[in-house]
């Protein structure tokens, strides 16, 4: 595997497997994360973000880790493997407030530089709504454009810490 893509809920795990298939593999790790967003929690546009995913799916070897559906057309046709992290949500709601509650002000390494963690009530309910508004839609995409790639779907921390041991 050259060219994984991690997807998900956040709060459910894509950086740290990320990482850690990035560490296990040899491979670079992409945040889509640190692409999209500029200081001060400011959205890139479009016009301006894909370009920098079309750069990054350009290269022989990665691990990119985040959702942004509207660059699976860069991303799914280049990718040798996909892993769905699909924890419960009220695993990734906890863990996206404890990470707030630890990690407050402070920038983490898997978002862009200026963007310290924050509580964000909006930011909770979308992980709440995650399953009902994107697994329909994550489903039929992987279907249609994933099907020459390995698609991995990992409901728990038992299943992801099983994946990790094959590798």
């Amino acid at each position: 595997m050259q060219r994984i893509l991690v997807i998900g809920c956040s709060g459910g795990g894509k950086s740290t497997l990320a990482r850690k298939l990035g560490e296990k593999l040899g491979l670079p790790v992409v945040h889509l994360d640190v692409l999209f967003w500029k200081p001060g929690w400011t959205e890139s546009s479009y016009d301006e973000f894909r370009p920098k995913v079309a750069a990054a799916v350009a290269e022989e070897r990665w691990v990119i880790d985040g959702n942004f559906s509207r660059t699976f057309d860069l991303r799914l046709p280049r990718a040798d493997m996909v892993v769905w992290l699909d924890q419960p949500r009220r695993i990734c709601l906890w863990r996206a407030f404890r990470r707030t509650l630890t990690q407050l002000g402070r920038n983490r390494a898997d978002l862009a530089p200026g963007c310290p963690e924050k509580f964000d009530l909006q930011f909770y309910r979308f992980i709440w709504n995650f399953k009902r508004t994107h697994d329909a839609m994550m489903e039929e995409t992987l279907a249609r454009d994933a099907a020459h790639a390995q698609v991995f779907r990992l409901r728990s921390d038992a299943e992801i810490a099983a994946f990790l041991s094959r590798w």
